[in-house]
């Protein structure tokens, strides 16, 4: 009897699901953590890197900020330490919704490098890249308050320091991941593997 397939739409969405449902759960198990946010997680950006090289960069965003969302309520303890509209703002934009959005750019090298181990933990360091950006920016801008010294060269200093102090570390976990999922996991859920077959045509199906 053949196996009944799943529809390809509803595949993608349960799947992403999961993902995020996986990220989030990911995001709790923490090897370093800061006081007022930023911590090495175990692997937590990972699967919504997994959902953009799957579905497309498109969907890999909309995935992230979801992820975001989910992230900012998790962390609503952090707006207790600001005050103001425009702090508010920040905080929501740089800490939360844009770093996590940035992480559907995962999928950004599929089409571009042959290797996909090579594309894939690329595309890991780039999105790490970008996120600590967005939380260096925000330290410079909200947190800067808590610097030692409040001179602008000492409050990126302290941004840097603070933000690169997990950030480094949650890259090398990232693109450790993304090689991992490469090399074991990927194939399966692209249809490399013969008894994947029917995913395969599934994910095809939706980039049509």
């Amino acid at each position: 009897m053949q196996k009944a397939r799943m529809n390809p739409k509803t595949y993608r969405l349960v799947l992403s699901a999961v993902m995020i449902a996986l990220a989030t759960l990911l995001s709790m198990i923490q090897v370093y953590s800061l006081p007022m946010g930023g911590s090495i997680t175990l692997f937590s950006q990972v699967p919504i890197i997994i959902v953009s090289w799957l579905f497309g960069v498109p969907w890999g965003l909309l995935t992230g900020f979801v992820m975001g969302l989910i992230q900012m309520i998790m962390g609503a303890s952090n707006f207790g330490y600001v005050s103001g509209p425009l702090a508010y703002t920040i905080l929501v934009l740089m800490d939360y919704v844009f770093p996590f959005t940035f992480l559907g750019l995962g999928g950004i090298f599929k089409k571009v490098l042959k290797n996909r181990e090579l594309a894939i933990g690329l595309g890991g360091l780039l999105v790490s890249a970008i996120r600590f950006v967005c939380h260096f920016i925000s330290g410079i801008t909200i947190w800067g308050a808590f610097a030692s010294d409040k001179t602008m060269g000492a409050i990126c200093l302290y941004s840097l320091t603070y933000n690169g102090s997990y950030m480094l570390g949650e890259a090398i976990i990232t693109v450790i991941g993304c090689v991992l999922v490469s090399r074991f996991l990927l194939p399966r859920l692209s249809g490399e593997a013969p008894q994947t077959s029917v995913v395969e045509s599934d994910v095809q199906e939706l980039k049509k």
